[in-house]
């Protein structure tokens, strides 16, 4: 069974988060939700307080086939600002591990220089900071091991595209029937 890792700071996006865990979680995918903080409970971007199956210093990292980085303001700076993660995140993709970002956090990955040569999306005006990349106007990129998408209205894309790299075409085209969303 696959299992990601979906990370949480104070001021995450909340619909980008939980979509993703819940489309995941439908698929058999196994999802820890962990904060990078020392509290079990963060508070996303519209004050949407979440309890986490885990903190940062409990991760196990070489148990995870991938990371999800949700978008938000503050919480992708705070995500940017995590150090453990970020050796974490160039560790998965120095290993060629499956790195998905959304809405502004894809702006991590250009900043880290995971992006040369890549295509990948980001938040509307954010395109700047794909350092790199290829931009793309696309709901979700998928690009090797990097998977992006543009912000909140994209986020079942988003899930379905994880779903898509982990378990195949059909397992994601079942999932989007199963929720009724049309690509």
């Amino acid at each position: 069974m696959n299992r990601i890792g979906v990370f949480f700071a104070e001021g995450y996006e909340e619909i980008e988060a939980l979509t993703v865990v819940d489309l995941l979680r439908r698929a058999d995918i196994r999802v820890d939700m962990v904060s990078i903080t020392a509290e079990k409970t963060v508070k996303g971007s519209h004050g949407i307080a979440v309890g986490m199956d885990q903190v940062l210093s409990e991760a196990d990292f070489g148990a995870f086939d991938g990371i999800v980085l949700p978008g938000g303001m503050p919480g992708t700076k705070n995500l940017e600002h995590c150090e453990e993660l970020m050796k974490q995140v160039d560790a998965f993709m120095k290993d060629g591990k499956l790195v998905c970002a959304i809405c502004a956090a894809p702006s991590i990955l250009g900043h880290r220089g995971h992006l040369q040569g890549r295509k990948a999306t980001v938040y509307p005006g954010m395109e700047g900071e794909l350092t790199g990349a290829e931009w793309v106007a696309d709901k979700a990129v998928t690009d090797g091991n990097i998977i992006t998408a543009r912000g909140m209205g994209c986020a079942i894309a988003f899930g379905l595209a994880i779903i898509e790299k982990l378990k195949g075409e059909q397992a994601a085209d079942e999932m989007a029937q199963k929720v009724v969303y049309q690509l």
